[in-house]
């Protein structure tokens, strides 16, 4: 099994994962209730997506 020659030094090993790092999730105003929703998903406030209504949401 072959074996590194060298150690690898803290700092190259973190510059590696430098890009190791979560996003944020992008989230966008429904068009009808003005709420934050994901895209390309149904309002949860709502209940609209691409000006149908697709879920009935009750009232609390």
């Amino acid at each position: 099994m072959a074996l590194p020659k060298r150690k690898i030094s803290k700092t190259r090993r973190d510059k590696r994962r430098t890009h190791w790092v979560l996003d944020a999730p992008t989230t966008n105003a429904c068009p009808k209730c003005h709420q934050p929703r994901h895209p390309h998903r149904v309002c949860p406030h709502c209940g609209y997506y691409k000006g149908s209504q697709i879920l009935e949401i009750k009232e609390t």
